[in-house]
């Protein structure tokens, strides 16, 4: 392959993933670390992408992916992880389900229980969960957001602060390297503030392409959260952050 080929692809594998190791790129590629490197630094010059120590990730930090292509992108990962968590949640259990394509797959993962009381920001979570007439559905107020269906805002905060539940399931754009939790809205943070703070056990819902990841709003450390679903290891700086911080990791 071609170096402008090889280009090409790098940028169409990062659109895809989010992020991309050093390593993922040689295996695909069947070169040398060396020409990855290279390829990567070339490409960070021309601002195609963002060179992170290890890989490389989108470059702009203030606008994330369509909700219907993150829909389709590591379903199979999301799906993997979202019947891992539903393993864990018990019938009549109590839980906040937050905005996100794999919040979204839990909810779906959790058609099978009974008897669940689900609140969540989440209009999609929320259509889903109307088929099961024995759960107990509650809706958060707000502003609608148009593009994928969360609701945010003053009132939802205020909304979410009356309850105290089992489980937040919460969703994420991006785990920086230093273990920070980020996000793309200011007003999405603060409302993912409002579950954990609420929830005695807070679930971070993730696939590995949010690794090394842009995004621009710090919601805050790794230990914020009791458990970690993902679909492959994280990496080594951010492994040892999630050790240190005592979140159990679930790899699914």
């Amino acid at each position: 392959m071609k170096q402008t080929q090889r280009h090409d692809a790098i940028i169409n594998l990062v659109r895809q993933q989010g992020y991309v190791s050093t390593e993922e790129l040689v295996d695909h590629f069947a070169v040398s670390p060396q020409t990855i490197r290279r390829d990567l630094n070339d490409l960070a010059e021309q601002n195609k992408i963002q060179r992170h120590h290890g890989g490389a990730a989108l470059p702009s930090s203030s606008v994330n992916a369509a909700y219907h292509d993150r829909e389709v992108m590591w379903s199979a990962e999301k799906a993997r992880i979202a019947a891992r968590v539903a393993s864990q949640i018990a019938d009549g259990d109590t839980l906040f389900i937050d905005i996100g394509t794999t919040p979204e797959a839990v909810a779906h993962a959790l058609l099978g229980h009974k008897n669940l009381r689900v609140v969540t920001n989440n209009l999609n979570v929320a259509t889903l969960l109307t088929a099961k007439e024995d759960f107990r559905l509650i809706l958060a107020g707000g502003e609608v957001r148009t593009r994928d269906g969360g609701i945010i805002g003053e009132a939802t905060l205020d909304f979410i602060s009356q309850f105290r539940l089992d489980y937040g399931i919460l969703g994420i754009s991006s785990i920086d390297l230093d273990g920070s939790l980020l996000e793309f809205d200011y007003h999405e943070v603060r409302t993912k503030r409002a579950i954990i703070d609420n929830s005695r056990c807070v679930m971070l819902v993730t696939d590995h392409s949010k690794f090394g990841r842009s995004a621009m709003v710090n919601l805050g450390k790794m230990d914020l959260v009791d458990y970690l679903f993902t679909d492959q290891l994280s990496p080594p700086g951010v492994m040892t952050l999630i050790e240190h911080s005592d979140v159990k990791l679930e790899l699914c």
